[in-house]
């Protein structure tokens, strides 16, 4: 694999080599210095000269063009993780820009902006007291099948299994509900301090744009 690479390269720098001959008119050298700095000339394209870089040399001795080393694969995975990472914060920042213009055009001033975060607020309200509601009836229904319950012991009369599979069934819905209750709260303090922040943001994006207009 690694002699088809050189062989490629080889190939291109053969065809740079023949261009910038072509273009100047003049012989082109490869010129490199190796691991210990010591300098090189050749009249062909070595191993050695594609390992360490080298330079297009014309009969001058001028630099026509430089060609970098080659990279270990170490390097080149190291190379490619980079742009991938730069490449992905280039992404991130250009989808912020977009979500800033978003804002800025959806919301002409704060107060239709603080409109909308209400009413975000508002339906998360809401929910919580459909389900506050839901909660409490399904706690009275839990009440009532253990008093029943209740009152067959104090009688010594024994739990039928039906009840007692009723009320395990009924403990799930009641936990069901205050888990959904729980969430919903949460959600509403996240979506609170977000609202926080937008409208701080808000403001800054639209300072800014008065400052561009000055």
């Amino acid at each position: 694999m690694r002699k088809l690479v050189y062989a490629v390269a080889i190939s291109l720098a053969a065809v740079l080599t023949a261009h910038a001959q072509k273009a100047t008119g003049i012989g082109i050298r490869y010129h490199w210095r190796d691991a210990k700095g010591l300098s090189h000339y050749s009249d062909s394209l070595t191993a050695e000269a594609m390992k360490y870089g080298y330079d297009l040399v014309n009969d001058q001795g001028y630099v026509v063009r430089h060609v970098e080393r080659q990279l270990t694969p170490e390097e080149r995975a190291a190379a490619d993780k980079l742009a991938a990472e730069q490449a992905a914060q280039r992404r991130a920042e250009e989808a912020r820009q977009r979500a800033d213009l978003q804002l800025l055009n959806a919301y002409g001033d704060e107060t239709a902006l603080k409109q909308a975060q209400q009413e975000e607020l508002d339906s998360i309200d809401q929910q919580i007291n459909t389900t506050r509601l839901n909660l409490q009836s399904q706690e009275k229904a839990l009440a009532d099948l253990l008093g029943r319950a209740a009152d067959l012991e104090r009688t010594k009369e024994k739990v039928p299994r039906s009840l007692a599979d009723s009320i395990a069934d009924q403990r799930n819905v009641v936990a069901g509900q205050r888990g959904a209750l729980a969430r919903l709260q949460d959600r509403r303090d996240t979506a609170e301090k977000a609202s926080a922040q937008q409208l701080e943001h808000y403001r800054a994006l639209k300072q800014a744009q008065e400052e561009q207009r000055q």
